[in-house]
């Protein structure tokens, strides 16, 4: 079963493909990191939390170029270390999440929680949601458990078309 649920439990749109105030949605994200980091002792270096701001500024995935490119542009340096290791960092703290069909990265919706993430990608313009997972409860977690298999992580992607580009699939 697949939902987004916020943290009173109600279930709604993925963030990625719902109408929301974007900016409220940028700044919010960026307070729950630094007040996550503060809380955890985890640095939050300005180059991470510019990194972090240029994931959060589209509901798509950003190649690790596509992201130094952004940063050189902001004055932090045009070694492609400086942007994996910023996302080395996200993704490692539930900050960020790697796309693996795009090769590419995407901000957390719920990064002040544990939680098993599914992503939709749309074909057409590369959007992408993200939404909640319960892979253990499914056919998967089923299958592990008739087998003694032990899951530790997995990776749910969905392709499709989103809400914008619908009529443009159809066409």
């Amino acid at each position: 079963m697949v939902t987004n649920s916020d943290e009173h439990g109600s279930d709604g749109p993925p963030l990625g493909f719902a109408h929301h105030d974007h900016g409220v949605c940028v700044s919010d994200a960026l307070a729950a990191a630094e007040a996550r980091c503060a809380a955890e002792r985890l640095r939050f270096t300005p180059v991470r939390r510019k990194v972090l701001e240029i994931l959060l500024q589209e509901h798509r995935a950003l190649g690790a170029y596509a992201i130094l490119d952004k940063l050189r542009d902001d004055g932090f340096g045009s070694q492609p270390p400086v942007a994996y290791r910023a996302l080395d960092f996200l993704v490692a703290n539930g900050l960020a999440h790697k796309i693996e069909r795009l090769n590419a990265f995407i901000a957390c919706v719920h990064p002040s929680r544990s939680h098993t993430p599914a992503f939709m990608i749309c074909r057409l313009c590369d959007a992408v949601a993200e939404t909640q997972s319960s892979p253990a409860r499914g056919a998967l977690g089923e299958a592990a458990r008739a087998t003694g298999f032990r899951i530790e992580r997995t990776v749910v992607e969905a392709e499709g078309v989103c809400p914008a580009c619908v009529d443009k699939a159809d066409a």
